[in-house]
């Protein structure tokens, strides 16, 4: 949309610039007795402010004020009447009257060339990109609303005008302290060289002093490792964040050895929901139930103590079975079992990613009728504007914050004083 049309038609809608003796004058003079004669007023008032802009452009344009004559050898171009368009506002349709000079190389800075509408156009496109729309579904949208024909390039390249905000949004400064940041990655298929690759998009979720919860960033990348890991918490870190008391991870390769480097105070706990997923990947459909109930045990004790013991008896039963899944939560029991050091309120928030599977729904939604992305800077962008709307949506503090806030301060000051 043409920021200029849009700025002049909140100009003509805000009565401001008239007095209000000019508005008595007025409405005595037309002697309303509806108001849609006050809005066929209205978008007169808009059609004569906006055709005294365009003169005035094409004044500008040729170099000369309309009322002053000009020999074509000396001008090499002139004025050439006027052409009647029908554009869409917030007022409803209005009929303007576009000068045309005669090498028709005059192009309105404040509606564009070919623009019909005044009233959003690329607004729409993105909204209707958010959604997960294809580029054909979008034009073809388009053309039902505004009785405007696009080309799918063009709804890309209108999509590609949110890039540099995606950048801003990317690099803005963050809160200096959060107790908590949950990690998760969805994996895509993305064109690259030719080739169908599998990237993933990382993204993270903080949860600030207050309570609110913020997503702080989205990389997309081919590989998990210590050292990539390590760019992005240094970004983190970069942007302002000096502070992270527990990480919530989803058994992301090379994170623990990050995090060590990066954030050496903060505790990592690997999320649960996921640990007992993989555990039950390859477990038959007739041992099943039976193992879920041992398993339950484990991670639902009081105490980490308790939650070892049941791990013994959970082993004693089912490692001849199934060794691998054991071994898993056994190798991971360090980082598994931190939830248990927390209070209860506190372990509901933490022992899952649960807290960002709601954006990941979301991620999922828009992007299910995608086989596959074009580039990294597509799938960018849908995810970018599924965050801005989901995000827009959460007002309301995590459940018990009050409480789990004075239990942290209390927990801090125990670890400051031993």
């Amino acid at each position: 949309m043409n920021i200029d049309s849009q700025e002049t038609e909140k100009f003509i809608m805000n009565t401001s610039f008239i007095s209000t003796n000019q508005i008595k004058d007025l409405v005595k003079e037309q002697k309303f007795t509806s108001t849609t004669e006050i809005m066929d007023c209205m978008k007169k008032m808009f059609a004569d402010v906006l055709e005294a802009t365009l003169q005035a452009e094409m004044d500008q344009h040729l170099g000369y004020d309309k009322a002053e004559r000009r020999d074509f050898e000396e001008s090499k171009n002139y004025r050439n009447g006027t052409v009647s368009r029908t554009m869409k506002t917030q007022l409803g349709e209005v009929e303007v009257n576009v000068p045309r000079d005669r090498n028709g190389e005059f192009d309105p800075k404040i509606i564009g060339k070919y623009q019909r509408n005044a009233d959003g156009i690329e607004e729409r496109i993105l909204s209707l990109y958010a959604t997960g729309m294809t580029t054909r579904d979008i034009r073809d949208q388009i053309k039902g609303l505004y009785d405007i024909e696009i080309s799918e390039g063009l709804v890309s390249k209108i999509s590609e005008k949110i890039l540099p905000d995606i950048t801003e949004w990317q690099n803005r400064p963050l809160e200096s302290s959060y107790p908590f940041i949950f990690m998760d990655a969805i994996h895509y298929k993305i064109r690259e060289n030719h080739q169908i690759v599998t990237k993933a998009a990382y993204v993270v979720l903080g949860v600030n002093t207050d309570g609110f919860k913020d997503v702080l960033g989205l990389w997309i990348g081919a590989s998990e490792s210590a050292k990539y890991w390590m760019g992005v918490l240094n970004e983190l870190k970069g942007r302002g964040v000096k502070e992270v008391s527990l990480f919530c991870v989803d058994g992301l390769s090379g994170f623990r050895e990050a995090i060590a480097a990066v954030y050496p105070k903060a505790r990592i706990q690997r999320c649960i929901i996921h640990q007992i997923r993989n555990s039950t990947k390859f477990v038959s459909y007739k041992h099943i139930k039976e193992f879920m109930k041992d398993l339950k045990k484990v991670y639902q004790s009081v105490t980490e103590e308790q939650g070892l013991n049941q791990l013994s008896v959970f082993k004693e039963k089912w490692y001849k079975h199934y060794p691998s899944a054991i071994k898993s939560w056994e190798d991971n029991w360090d980082i598994l079992s931190t939830f248990f050091d927390y209070p209860i309120e506190i372990r509901k928030v933490i022992y899952t990613t649960n807290i960002i599977e709601g954006l990941n729904r979301q991620f999922r939604k828009v992007t299910k009728t995608k086989g596959s992305f074009p580039n990294d800077d597509s799938l960018r962008k849908m995810l970018y504007l599924a965050i801005q709307n989901l995000s827009s949506k959460w007002t309301i503090r995590v459940k018990n914050w009050d409480v789990i806030s004075a239990q942290l301060e209390i927990m801090n000051q125990v670890e400051e004083q031993s």
